[in-house]
């Protein structure tokens, strides 16, 4: 991932989780949706988060599994400061400050491997890789839950999305500063078709995967090894 968006996170990171709510007009049906998917047998699952941020995800997930393990992995130290202020001094959970598309986990095990708003930063290669390495992170039956973007299915609904956004947010009482830097930061985004995303989970070995929710291009991915 590039400096630049390293940059605009750690800019904003104080501020995120206050702010995500406003600037994700699906919210709350995105996240519950994303929480009732990760279903395990494990009792105190092994689960990473991709590009965790603050946390959020994560912090949903263990109301879900109290006992759960968890590692987060994300390239802003500055948003991994939420985290570490969210979980306080949880022994069970694990930070790592790194790339979480190029850091070599050798050899760990995961049963779940979720992440919300972060591959779509990947060039659409490094995301096609990325599903690979999950699949070869995950024990046999884990899953995958991916909580992300996904671009139109033509240039047509990719504007009409972003229009549709941008007038939302800009009605949910948020600075002109707040809103154009969250517009900045969109630019920055590589979202890749629900269809092509689906069939690189396949091509990673996943023998079930789906979106199984979507609005706009706010998607929900899930796949199971």
């Amino acid at each position: 991932m590039s400096d630049l968006l390293k940059r605009q996170f750690d800019a904003v990171a104080q501020n995120y989780d206050l702010q995500r709510r406003q600037l994700i007009p699906c919210f709350d049906d995105f996240y519950s949706m994303a929480v009732s998917v990760v279903n395990t047998e494990q009792q105190a699952p092994r689960i990473l988060d991709l590009g965790a941020g603050t946390g959020l995800f994560s912090s949903y997930v263990r109301q879900k599994y109290p006992e759960a393990s968890l590692t987060l992995i994300d390239l802003s130290e500055e948003m991994l400061k939420g985290a570490r202020h969210r979980f306080r001094d949880d022994s069970h959970v694990q930070y790592i400050t790194a790339d979480f598309a190029t850091y070599n986990f050798e050899g760990q095990k995961y049963d779940v491997v979720i992440s919300s708003l972060a591959i779509h930063h990947l060039s659409h290669q490094d995301k096609r890789t990325l599903f690979l390495n999950v699949s070869n992170l995950l024990t046999e039956g884990g899953i995958f839950v991916n909580a992300d973007q996904a671009s139109g299915s033509s240039p047509y609904f990719d504007l009409y999305y972003k229009e549709q956004w941008e007038d939302t947010i800009r009605r949910n009482g948020l600075t002109t500063e707040v809103v154009e830097s969250a517009i900045e930061r969109r630019k920055l985004d590589r979202n890749a078709s629900v269809n092509d995303q689906l069939q690189w989970l396949l091509e990673a070995g996943f023998t079930e995967s789906d979106c199984i929710y979507k609005y706009h291009d706010f998607a929900l991915f899930y796949a199971r090894k």
